[in-house]
């Protein structure tokens, strides 16, 4: 049976070794080299959600010139003509034959008028300061929109760039064995070691070349998110710059990065901003009942002569001008429930603006834990990696020396393998809770 095993082996094992990395069968063009700061900036450019976040901030910023122009008089100009019907009298009834009295038939009016506001509850202050807010709640989901970007884009350039330290890693270690299963073969030759360790060793290679198959598909799907996110077309290679070394990142203490956020954090602006504007809109509930006072005018010029008695089909003018005051005394009592709902809403976004405090200190100190946490797993991870490099050593030394199992020496290389791959992840998971922590504190 074991003789049937190892026929079947050596037969389907060239097929395997011999397998076509998919990613290799897609018709890539040639790769352009692209930093963290250059793919944030294609992401920037390209995003269709920050062009949109930058028009509201554009149609904020007109609102409040459109707001402050009402400040300015309005004005207008009327003009009228008409023809008037000879008047019946009806002297002896309704149902007799009236007598016709003769009227002036046509009449015009030309006229211009102004009217100035003087004070109108400060509504039209509040209203001015409303759009100004509400421009500042623009401008900060315009950030928040650029920071998510950058840390979605961040998070498929980190991928991809781990992808291609795997590729090197696999490629490393195939090098490696493959060095080792010629001087297996040798002394298989010699009756030193049986067959099966050169079955297990080039099982074993086939293995990882499956692995590289896998990662370079991986590298092929990633690499197409972040083209999708940067505005690149499918086939465009990217290749990643140098991984940073996280450790070289000053990392203030939690405090420090809790007050960053309190002033830089885009919920927390956005919270704060909501909150004025609900302020603002029970103020405006207020001034419903109070007076209004503007200056008003009027020139004119008609025909017929009608302001005078005795009147006359004549040309005349007449200018009118002076201060209108009124007290709105129906909202009195209209605007008391107005004003209830204003409240309300007012406490419910202060309430909402305490619960966006609570969850900025949350997401700080979480994401501060977990980049001190991923610093502490680099460390770890760089004592497995010299204490796999030294257990490879010795086993490959005893095994050669006959003095250890194909078991042990291939457990040994996978084990390797598999540090090194905890070191890269380690490093990449720490840039990414750094950037993570950037974007709950409002730097990124």
């Amino acid at each position: 049976m074991i003789a049937f095993i190892k026929k079947i082996t050596l037969r389907f094992l060239p097929i395997l070794i011999s397998l076509p990395l998919f990613s290799q069968e897609l018709q890539y063009t040639t790769p352009i080299y692209l930093s963290i700061e250059d793919t944030w900036n294609k992401a920037i450019n390209y995003s269709k959600k920050i062009d949109l976040s930058r028009m509201e901030a554009a149609i904020s910023e007109e609102e409040i010139a459109e707001k402050k122009i009402e400040r300015l008089p309005e004005m207008d100009l009327k003009g009228n003509y008409e023809y008037a019907t000879n008047i019946p009298v009806y002297e002896n009834g309704l149902f007799s034959k009236p007598t016709q009295h003769e009227v002036i038939h046509i009449l015009y009016k030309v006229s211009a008028g102004y009217y100035f506001n003087i004070y109108n509850g400060n509504k039209l202050n509040l209203a001015i300061k409303s759009k100004e807010i509400g421009a500042e709640l623009a401008n900060e989901q315009r950030d928040l929109s650029i920071s998510e970007i950058k840390l979605q884009a961040a998070a498929y350039y980190l991928d991809l760039q781990r992808s291609y330290i795997f590729k090197k890693l696999v490629i490393d270690d195939i090098s490696n064995q493959e060095e080792q299963l010629s001087e297996i073969v040798s002394l298989s030759k010699n009756g030193v070691v049986l067959e099966s360790d050169v079955l297990r060793v080039k099982l074993k290679l086939s293995n990882q070349k499956m692995m590289l198959v896998k990662i370079d598909n991986d590298i092929a799907i990633t690499n197409q998110k972040l083209n999708i996110v940067i505005g690149l077309p499918d086939h465009q290679l990217i290749q990643p710059d140098s991984l940073k070394d996280p450790a070289l990142i000053s990392l203030t203490d939690y405090e420090e990065w809790l007050k960053i956020a309190e002033h830089n954090s885009y919920d927390y602006n956005i919270s704060s901003s909501k909150t004025e504007l609900s302020r603002i809109a029970l103020k405006s509930v207020k001034a419903n009942v109070r007076p209004k006072i503007g200056l008003y005018g009027e020139f004119y010029l008609a025909n017929p002569q009608i302001f005078l008695y005795p009147y006359s089909p004549s040309n005349y003018t007449l200018g009118v001008f002076g201060v209108r005051a009124s007290f709105p005394l129906s909202e009195l009592y209209l605007n008391k429930p107005k004003e209830r709902v204003a409240k309300l809403n007012l406490e419910r976004e202060e309430l909402e603006h305490h619960h966006v405090e609570d969850k900025i200190r949350e997401d700080v100190f979480a994401a501060f834990t977990r980049y001190n946490e991923a610093l502490v797993r680099i460390n770890v991870a760089k004592d497995d990696v010299e204490q796999s490099e030294e257990n490879a050593r010795i086993i490959s030394e005893n095994y050669f020396h006959q003095s250890a199992l194909i078991t042990d020496l291939l457990d040994a290389n996978i084990q390797l393998l598999q540090s090194q791959f905890n070191l890269a992840s380690a490093k990449i998971a720490a840039q990414i809770q750094y950037y993570q922590l950037q974007h709950v504190t409002g730097t990124l």
